[in-house]
């Protein structure tokens, strides 16, 4: 049955995108003042995404989404192009080591934020088809091999916990569902000690306190911010950590500034805004009408609520720093526009919801 889209999960995320300008202006404005003498230049930039990404949002609300099963293999197709475009000398841009960027005159755009959502559409695809395992696991695989090449083990993390969680929820053999883990966790080990960069954020994280200065620096900045921010923050706009002291202020250490600036309260309220997201989102999918659209659902709110828990683990130093945006707050038009596209797809998945029988 066809209703309204579910509207405080609308109104939650126009929520979530505010706070995201705020804290992008707030955090950025020390950055950009020194490269462009405007310290609003970011700020303005998330805006326009943001302006964009509500404008996509609305529309993908009202897409039914059950043409993103018809289109599932060329929109994949196309995620893993690009994830092989990124990888060729001379096309990407290569910033602290990693190549994730291609830019197309003013336009930047990040294939391993694409891919979050056109693989979560593809699984989704093959579980409503009833496929044998193998139809989740080599394309899943597939992609997590191509984002460690670039290398990013942050996004590698996601996209395989996205494609785990719409595995077991596909109800495949256990077996071979553990299998997978296993082998997913083999292969991250393989290419984390096998990678120079990737091994020495390893090795920053467990060697914390030897080198202050150099390797360890991000990390003790971002724990110097949450420890001035202490149970109620130092008053918002006050953060002494985004001037220049916290590297990435305005893009995976976000979290940082934020907590400095409000408190672990704060911080609390904003991680209950996400669980309420999340929970939203497993409504959906638990009452979604088919297994299309239960699987997706689910694999968008992995992916948002997933990418959530892991920003917020590596900026209190529980993993390793591996540059995972924060959703809906970290500068970014790629993650963004993104983001709230797949929220639309959410938005429209609700508009069919009934409670399911069986």
């Amino acid at each position: 049955m066809k209703r309204s889209s579910d509207r405080n999960l609308f109104i939650l995320v126009l929520i979530l995108t505010v706070l995201g300008l705020i804290a992008v202006a707030d955090a950025s404005a020390p950055q950009a003042m020194q490269a462009f003498s405007d310290k609003f230049y970011y700020a303005k930039q998330q805006l326009g995404w943001a302006i964009v990404g509500i404008f996509a949002m609305i529309i993908f609300a009202n897409i039914p989404y059950k043409i993103w099963e018809k289109l599932a293999v060329p929109i994949f197709a196309l995620g893993v192009i690009l994830l092989v475009v990124v990888l060729i000398p001379g096309v990407a841009t290569r910033v602290m080591g990693a190549k994730r960027w291609i830019h197309w005159g003013p336009v930047t755009l990040q294939p391993s934020e694409l891919i979050k959502l056109s693989l979560a559409i593809y699984l989704a695809k093959v579980s409503a088809k009833k496929k044998q395992s193998l139809a989740f696991l080599i394309p899943l695989f597939l992609v997590c091999g191509l984002i460690m090449l670039e290398p990013d083990l942050g996004t590698t993390l996601i996209v395989m916990i996205i494609g785990l969680v719409q595995i077991f929820m596909s109800e495949i053999n256990f077996f071979k569902f553990m299998g997978a883990i296993f082998l997913a966790g083999i292969g991250v080990f393989l290419l984390t000690i096998t990678s120079e960069y990737r091994r020495s954020r390893l090795m920053t994280f467990l060697q914390m306190s030897q080198d202050p200065l150099g390797k360890d620096y991000h990390i003790r900045q971002i724990l110097l911010a949450l420890g001035s921010g202490g149970f109620w923050g130092v008053g918002l706009g006050l953060s002494r950590q985004k001037y220049l002291f916290l590297p990435e202020s305005a893009t995976d250490s976000i979290m940082a500034v934020i907590a400095e600036e409000i408190g672990f309260i704060g911080v609390l309220v904003l991680i209950l805004l996400f669980g309420l997201f999340v929970y939203k989102g497993i409504l959906i999918a638990k009452k979604a009408p088919d297994k299309f659209g239960q699987i997706l659902a689910i694999g968008i709110t992995t992916w948002i609520g997933g990418q959530m828990l892991l920003n917020v683990s590596a900026v209190i130093a529980l993993i390793p720093l591996t540059g995972v945006p924060l959703p809906f707050f970290s500068y970014g038009g790629s993650s963004l526009v993104t983001v709230l596209v797949a929220t639309g797809i959410l938005l429209n998945i609700s508009k069919y919801s009934h409670v399911r029988g069986n």
